[in-house]
């Protein structure tokens, strides 16, 4: 019987992962119900972010850190759940650094990714 599992992850500010959804080009809905997979009668769950109708993210109160949330039985995406949080995070950290270097007076000149997804972002200021 499959049910939906919750991973872990760090990632904690809200607007950052929204961005960082976006600029991967997910289809990105807020405070809305994953639907149970067909012939599936396990609890519906409520997400605060959520990709479709099979993967969202969930606030842990306790953490204060987003859970992905996903039936992985029934995951039927091009890349597994391991490397698509991956993807995010890569993203979600992108997004913290531009704003730090926005809100320090920095602009950024150059950003950069590599064949082996080596990220380099170049900012300078002017004093």
């Amino acid at each position: 019987m499959s049910h939906f599992t919750n991973i872990k992850t760090k990632l904690k500010d809200r607007d950052a992962l929204l961005k960082a959804l976006l600029v991967i080009g997910l289809p990105v809905d807020i405070n809305q119900e994953l639907d149970n997979p067909v012939g599936h009668e396990h609890t519906k769950v409520f997400c605060d972010i959520t990709l479709g109708t099979d993967i969202g993210f969930r606030l842990n109160s306790q953490t204060k850190t987003y859970e992905l949330v996903t039936d992985i039985q029934t995951w039927r995406h091009p890349i597994p759940p391991e490397r698509m949080i991956e993807k995010i995070t890569q993203e979600y950290a992108i997004e913290l650094v531009k704003r730090e270097v926005k809100e320090n007076g920095f602009q950024i000149e150059k950003q950069t990714k590599d064949v082996k997804n080596k990220v380099e972002i170049i900012a300078t200021r002017w004093v």
